[in-house]
């Protein structure tokens, strides 16, 4: 029918790909002939074959090359070639390490231990029960090295928080599920509760949690002095960032955003998307009251469009007052949405990165 969306193609996670990889490239070394089709089973129960790019192979070891597909979804690794290598060694059992453009891990706090390669827990036991398993159907009893590889992994890396988090020279090998759902939520959120777990590891009991790159380099002035893994981008993810930070034992919060976002915060939505609940008006013209705003201007704010209309209004007639009681109600909001016992400090900036507003709140004002 004309018009009507074609549903978004999922792709398969850096994990699958690496799990496919290993498994052509062992049934290649055991064969001995070029295995370029191989089919795993998925943690969400489904049997998936992938095709190789490459396989290459001698009487000790063996390498199989296949490229990432993401599907729809704007993945950093989209095209990314991933290469197992599998070899056998003269002690029993199977080691798996990451080779060329994987990340190694450095600081404390993510699912992986300082020293290792960054691949993850599902992706590891998937390798490493896929290869137990050719073994046994082979009747191998020799033991097995298994390399991951991405040769352009630490240059994607430029392009993640990686870095930040400790996952140094490279990519990491990832996945839960095993596919890659088309602008999923699950990642971002994923990516958020690893970040607030390293700053805790690392020793941060204040973090400054940004709406996007531009407030965060803002805030990282703002806050000068803060180690990097402090600051947290959190996207639209409000909600969700300030109740990890509840978990993880949190006290301090600094929110560092812009109008629009902050002033659905301000009315108590926590998620921030353009998609999700519009401005209210109706409370932004209540703010506008409680900072003494005169009634012509109020009743702009009543018919304005956009949020950052109404704060243009406010930053041209010098009520920065209102910037003031705005950033208050994003504090009290996120309180309540942490529950209490925590202090928030809030900071709305232009785009031109210009202070609008600052208001700090912790528990013991809320309850008063």
């Amino acid at each position: 029918m004309v018009g009507e969306e074609k549903p978004m193609r999922h792709g398969y996670t850096t994990g699958s790909n690496a799990t496919a990889a290993t498994k052509a490239a062992l049934l290649s070394l055991i064969r001995q002939e070029s295995v370029v089709a191989a089919e795993i089973l998925l943690p969400i129960g489904d049997r998936v074959t992938f095709h190789m790019d490459s396989v290459a192979y001698s009487e000790t070891s063996a390498e199989a090359q296949v490229i990432k597909d993401a599907g729809d979804d704007p993945d950093a690794t989209h095209k990314a070639r991933i290469i197992s290598t599998v070899c056998w060694k003269e002690e029993p059992g199977i080691t798996l390490d990451g080779g060329t453009g994987v990340g190694r891990v450095t600081k404390p706090g993510l699912p992986v231990p300082v020293g290792e390669a960054a691949i993850n827990p599902v992706p590891r036991r998937m390798i490493m029960e896929t290869v137990q398993e050719v073994m046994n159907q082979y009747g191998v009893r020799q033991g097995v090295h298994v390399v991951i590889s991405v040769p352009d992994g630490e240059e994607i890396a430029k392009k993640t928080l990686n870095a930040r988090l400790g996952i140094i020279g490279g990519i990491s090998i990832l996945g839960t599920r095993g596919t890659v759902v088309p602008f999923s939520t699950a990642a971002f959120k994923a990516s958020i509760a690893q970040a607030i777990s390293v700053a805790v590891e690392s020793g941060c009991d204040h973090l400054i949690a940004t709406t996007g790159g531009r407030s965060e380099k803002f805030a990282m002035k703002l806050y000068e002095g803060y180690p990097e893994e402090a600051f947290i981008e959190m996207g639209d993810f409000v909600g969700f960032t300030l109740k990890m930070c509840k978990k993880y034992g949190i006290k301090r919060v600094g929110l560092v955003g812009m109008m629009g976002k902050f002033s659905k915060v301000a009315q108590g939505v926590m998620m921030v998307h353009s998609k999700s609940a519009p401005v209210d008006f109706g409370f932004l013209a209540t703010v506008a009251e409680e900072a003494g705003v005169p009634e012509d201007i109020i009743a702009q704010v009543r018919e304005a469009n956009t949020a950052s209309q109404v704060g243009d209004l406010m930053h041209e007639h010098g009520y920065g007052a209102f910037f003031t009681v705005l950033c208050r109600h994003v504090c009290e909001s996120g309180l309540k949405e942490m529950g209490g016992d925590a202090e928030i400090d809030t900071t709305i900036i232009t785009m031109k990165s210009e202070i609008l507003g600052r208001e700090r709140v912790d528990c013991r004002m809320l309850s008063k």
